[in-house]
């Protein structure tokens, strides 16, 4: 993990990060089957609304990295609901690739040139995304600190 560490600090973990949810919040829109966007679908607005949570959990990481904060309860419960929110990412990964094998049920049909890669490409930035949320977690119990609220009252310092 030190190895993967050194070449993705924290502040390339927390861009590669954002530039993947970005990529990914504009192919949740992309319709493989028929390589169109589809912006009236209402269930193509879960996944950007979820990944305001991973949004906000980056700058706070950012945040208290850059600031040498201690981490506090309001972090730690939206590293919870991150925990929550990558369950949603293993079930597109679970997704992304039955459609990908999905392909044999529709050989009378006409499937788009673009299919396989960029099905491929989200399947692929689906699972890297997952990886980096692992990383930043590491990174932010390396660099920030581990929950430990049983003395936190000591650790304060209203001065600071």
């Amino acid at each position: 993990m030190s190895l993967i560490a050194n070449i993705l600090s924290w502040k390339r973990c927390i861009l590669f990060t954002l530039l993947i949810l970005l990529a990914l919040i504009v192919f949740n829109f992309y319709g493989l089957y028929t390589a169109k966007f589809y912006l009236t679908k209402p269930d193509n607005y879960i996944f950007p609304l979820l990944s305001l949570v991973h949004f906000l959990y980056l700058y706070v990481i950012w945040f208290k990295i850059t600031e040498g904060e201690l981490p506090d309860p309001k972090m730690r419960n939206l590293e919870y609901a991150l925990y929550a929110v990558m369950i949603v990412y293993l079930f597109k990964i679970y997704d992304s690739s039955l459609i990908l094998q999905s392909v044999t049920d529709y050989q009378e049909h006409i499937v788009p040139t673009t299919f396989f890669p960029i099905g491929t490409l989200i399947l692929t930035l689906y699972s890297l995304l997952f990886l980096l949320t692992l990383l930043s977690f590491w990174h932010r119990k390396r660099r920030v600190g581990v929950y430990n609220f049983e003395n936190f009252n000591d650790n304060l310092n209203m001065w600071q």
